[in-house]
């Protein structure tokens, strides 16, 4: 079964392979298959769940609620976020005004059957807005039960700090930033990892696999596979096209007899990769068939030895991306 830990230094406990939605429910699978893989999750131990308004236009929070109706409610970790637009796109369709946010966790609770999130997360920093504003809104959010707790995503440190210095003020606390990290993207070390071990915040880190492309799948002069991610137009083949360069995939199939001398598979390394980082709360795993988490819930509880560590370091030399820089947010600044 899939090991818990807790979300920054707070109360709550996550699973530490959280099942998360993103590229996967309301695009790229039907619902009933991204139904039966909420249900594998169920059945392997996993309780934590992560979604977004914004992801696949809210369908996906739809078909999360529905995956989980009739599960009992007090025994599910569920998080949403809150940033970008879906529908319209007017002007306060979008950012973490007080209008958006109060509107906005209205309609994911309606969404997704429930009465309250675990945890309602800034999808993106907004700088067009107070944050004073912005934190007052989720401090009444929580007030008012409809979300537990608060986190962050991709917050670069500065911003992480000046917003958990507000929240204290307000009575609540920023508990988790959702950042991406893999073997090939961690631009979170120098900065943000430290900041949040000082403030007491986790992270629940996304695209441990980057993409995919850490599984091994995507091979040096070949083709994508038929059907995989490289090859979907709507729903991430732009995402993944800057691990698809040469040098990238070819660094990572120096993993393979890393893997195979761990007892893992490469997917495994991945996600086992980033849960040896102990300011890491869980890592988001997606699925597009059941048995896709199966194999990778096998990476809970895996410790890697220093030597395995120091030998995916020399495997993937300098294609590591590890600029703290690159954790920005988009610009929403008024003329």
């Amino acid at each position: 079964m899939v090991a818990y830990r807790h979300l920054g230094s707070s109360g709550l406990k996550v699973t530490e392979i959280t099942y998360g939605n993103w590229l996967t429910h309301g695009s790229q699978v039907e619902a009933d298959t991204a139904i039966e893989c909420v249900r594998t999750a169920l059945d392997l131990g996993i309780t934590s769940f992560d979604t977004a308004d914004t992801y696949a236009n809210t369908k996906a929070e739809e078909v999360l609620g529905r995956a989980l109706k009739g599960e009992r409610r007090d025994g599910l970790e569920i998080f949403t976020k809150v940033y970008f637009p879906i529908d319209a796109k007017g002007a306060n369709d979008s950012g973490l005004s007080r209008k958006h946010i109060l509107r906005g966790i209205e309609g994911s609770l309606r969404r997704l059957g429930t009465d309250y999130v675990d945890l309602l997360q800034a999808h993106r920093f907004d700088d067009a807005t107070p944050l004073e504003e912005t934190m007052q809104a989720f401090a009444d959010v929580v007030r008012s039960g409809k979300a537990l707790y608060i986190g962050v995503s991709e917050w670069n440190a500065e911003q992480i700090r000046a917003g958990q210095e507000i929240a204290t003020q307000m009575g609540f606390r920023l508990v988790s930033n959702q950042p991406q990290y893999s073997m090939l993207w961690r631009v979170i070390e120098e900065e943000v990892v430290p900041t949040s071990k000082e403030l007491g915040m986790g992270q629940v880190v996304w695209s441990p696999m980057a993409e995919g492309v850490l599984s091994g799948k995507y091979l040096p002069g070949a083709q994508p596979p038929a059907g995989s991610r490289a090859t979907d137009e709507e729903g991430g083949k732009e995402m993944i096209a800057r691990w698809m360069e040469e040098p990238v995939l070819t660094a990572v199939q120096r993993l393979r007899p890393i893997a195979e001398e761990a007892g893992l598979s490469m997917a495994q390394l991945a996600v086992a990769w980033v849960l040896q980082n102990d300011n890491v709360s869980a890592a988001l795993v997606g699925a597009s068939r059941p048995e896709q988490l199966v194999e990778n819930v096998k990476a809970s509880g895996v410790r890697l030895g220093q030597d395995v560590l120091d030998a995916i370091d020399a495997a993937l030399g300098d294609v590591v991306e590890r600029d703290p820089s690159l954790t920005r947010s988009p610009s929403r600044r008024r003329d």
